[in-house]
């Protein structure tokens, strides 16, 4: 693959593209709930701010490979924000039942949390998440330090297959696992490429500084 090396402004640049249009879906979502064109607004915001979570973590997921395959090591820089945003959806996604669902009683979440399986797992990832999103600042990675930072985030190598599990449990229901066995193929592809260049060894491309 032909290398491409932008500039420190035009990675901002880029990064200021991918900060625009991952905020189209929840523009959308809060469009079409305001003008009262969906059946079902509480399902649809629910289904499509879980929807964006998985897409996000599944892109964040993504980045460490198609650097190491393409050599573009700049779209490291990348990363940390779409991870942010895989964080912002869960939190969406996470108001919507408590807001919508419970009305922040929660006394009633907690119970609904404990009672159904695949809410405790949707659950755990969301608290899972939190520590990764509330790091994720350059002061925080160097108060951590440089490896129990990269330990912790670690994290999203359990957050993702939870999610993945609460989706595919959420389908269940409705035995619907097209999206989920699609989710769940895509995660366990990009994990597995994890796994094979730590068991091999295979170099690993320069990372530059975080910026």
């Amino acid at each position: 693959m032909t290398a491409f090396n932008p500039s420190a402004r035009q990675v901002s640049a880029i990064k200021a593209v991918v900060f625009l249009l991952a905020l189209i879906p929840v523009a959308q979502m809060a469009y079409l709930t305001i003008s009262g064109r969906l059946v079902e607004p509480l399902e649809h915001i629910t289904r499509g701010t879980g929807d964006w979570t998985l897409y996000f973590l599944c892109i964040t997921l993504a980045v460490t490979p198609v650097r190491r395959l393409s050599g573009w090591n700049w779209l490291v820089k990348l990363r940390r924000e779409v991870g942010l945003f895989a964080f912002f959806y869960a939190f969406l996604h996470f108001m919507t039942f408590l807001w919508f669902d419970h009305f922040f009683d929660l006394e009633a979440m907690w119970k609904d949390v404990i009672k159904r399986p695949f809410i405790t797992v949707g659950f755990i990832a969301f608290v899972l998440l939190m520590p990764l999103a509330a790091t994720s600042t350059n002061a925080m990675i160097r108060k951590l330090g440089g490896k129990r930072w990269q330990w912790l985030h670690r994290l999203i190598y359990l957050i993702a297959p939870l999610g993945i599990l609460h989706f595919w449990w959420m389908k269940a229901a409705k035995h619907n696992f097209q999206q989920p066995i699609i989710f769940g193929a895509i995660v366990a592809l990009l994990l597995g490429l994890r796994l094979y260049w730590k068991l091999t060894k295979a170099p690993r491309a320069v990372v530059p500084a975080r910026t």
